[in-house]
């Protein structure tokens, strides 16, 4: 159930009997200067702020792909699309709608424009829902710009938009409000006409209370709201403060409400992103409160356990390391495990793994040393592998001879275990990078932990390779 249909009905206040549309349906902006936050990417002169009043390049109005958490505005912004420039205006929604319903949309948009003159603007929301297929539906006509796409999502469009969508629109980037702005919201929704209208008078302590579950939504700072005037309407106590036959919004009043309408994060939406990225930051900084923290979030969240078991495998090696080797086996072991027995169990298994992460020592020396490797790699430092490293399995060989650079006799390939300590000296690295990395590394082990025990082999190594 969506925030938008949570008190359609009694919680909220009525007039003359019928129910009313949900607050933060009435309380949605009309106007540009009515959007709270997102001052940067409605700057005057901005692409947004330019499609919005209707200003654009000689081959017409572009589409935008809106990026945003919750509540943040995107479906307001795209009435203000259409609204401004005086569009026709559709909406669609990607978990219902279909190929189907968006190519009879361009239809209708393409009759409008040749025989009315009129831009359509179609707004998708969640288009991160829609398939690649689905997608593709799109693109005919937002490449002929017969339709306006206006499309919100919550997850990052560089993973969920087609590149060729992508490349045919503006990407405008919401962010979370602030306090300060979801107080306003609340502010202005006690004492509009369309909201509240100064029936209800709202306590300190509740607003507050408010501003901080809402976490910068402002359509959950609403809806919390409306379920709170509920509450206290059905008390029915005169308000001291307010004027004639005005209710007081207590904290209690709040906190009742909001136990009623507790909206946990949509993990497919992008607190999906933002809390795993709090999680895995949470384990990399051996905060294992926060990370506990984070990790029951994403299970009450309903989150994919096999997907937080992944996270923890993958910080298993590019945090932890071989700063404590034992930290992937555990992390691999709660991966298995998950995945055999599942919710409501999976959680203990999950936990050890996550406090294993968190305090195990730190070493990045091996995400570092690959991420370098794969960096000279892809600058072109891969030249012939040394003559005695090849293959002499394969056919032809044997003419190359293996052995042999530039018409001069070298050594051939060196048993490794035939020498002492089993190490060869001898020349591993193509030559540009042998000469390179006598003076640097690849892997450098940090002093923490295990790896701290693995420093003075490596540099006794690295001065037995090179007695040559």
């Amino acid at each position: 159930m969506s925030d938008d249909d949570l008190f359609s009905a009694a919680d909220g206040p009525t007039s003359s009997g019928a129910a009313l549309p949900p607050l933060a349906v009435r309380m949605r902006p009309r106007t540009v200067e009515e959007v709270a936050g997102q001052a940067d990417v409605l700057r005057p002169g901005s692409p947004l702020r330019r499609l919005i009043e209707g200003r654009t390049g000689a081959a017409g109005p572009l589409s935008a792909i809106i990026w945003g958490p919750p509540g943040t505005g995107k479906t307001t912004l795209a009435h203000l699309v259409a609204a401004a420039a005086d569009r026709d205006f559709v909406e669609l929604s990607a978990v219902t709608a279909g190929v189907k319903d968006v190519r009879a949309v361009m239809e209708q948009a393409a009759r409008s424009r040749s025989m009315y003159g009129r831009q359509t603007v179609l707004f998708l929301d969640e288009i991160h829902r829609f398939t690649k297929a689905q997608q593709d539906a799109l693109l005919p006509g937002v490449e002929n710009r017969e339709v306006v796409l206006v499309a919100a999502t919550t997850e990052n469009p560089s993973f969920s938009v087609i590149a060729p969508l992508l490349s045919r629109s503006i990407l405008v980037t919401l962010e979370s409000l602030t306090r300060e702005e979801v107080g306003g919201v609340i502010d202005g929704a006690v004492a509009d006409e369309r909201g509240l209208d100064g029936g209800y008078t709202l306590s300190q302590e509740a607003r507050e209370h408010l501003v901080a579950i809402a976490g910068g939504d402002a359509r959950r700072a609403l809806t919390s709201l409306e379920a709170a005037a509920g509450v206290a309407e059905s008390g029915q106590v005169p308000s001291a403060a307010g004027g004639e036959g005005a209710v007081d919004i207590t904290l209690d009043h709040v906190e009742q409400a909001v136990a009623r309408a507790a909206v946990r994060y949509d993990r497919t939406g992008d607190q999906h992103y933002d809390v795993a990225s709090a999680f895995i930051k949470s384990m990399r900084g051996s905060d294992v409160d926060a990370a506990l923290h984070y990790l029951a979030r994403q299970l009450e969240a309903g989150e994919d356990p096999r997907f937080i078991a992944r996270r923890v495998v993958i910080s298993a090696s590019e945090d932890v390391g071989l700063g404590d080797p034992t930290a992937l086996q555990t992390a691999v072991a709660a991966m298995h495990a998950v995945a055999q027995i599942g919710m409501p169990e999976a959680r203990i298994v999950l936990a050890q793994a996550v406090v294993h992460n968190t305090l195990a020592p730190k070493s990045n020396a091996a995400y570092t040393g690959i991420n370098e490797a794969v960096a000279d790699v892809r600058a072109g430092k891969v030249q012939a592998v040394p003559p005695h490293l090849r293959g002499s399995g394969y056919t032809q060989a044997s003419d190359r001879a293996a052995g042999a650079s530039g018409g001069a006799k070298v050594e051939g390939y060196v048993y490794a275990h035939d020498q002492p300590e089993a190490v060869a000296a001898q020349q591993y690295l193509p030559d540009d990078l042998d000469a390179e990395l006598a003076e640097r590394s690849y892997y450098r082990p940090s002093d923490r932990g295990f790896e701290a025990r693995l420093q003075e082999r490596w540099a006794w190594l690295r001065g037995r390779l090179r007695e040559r």
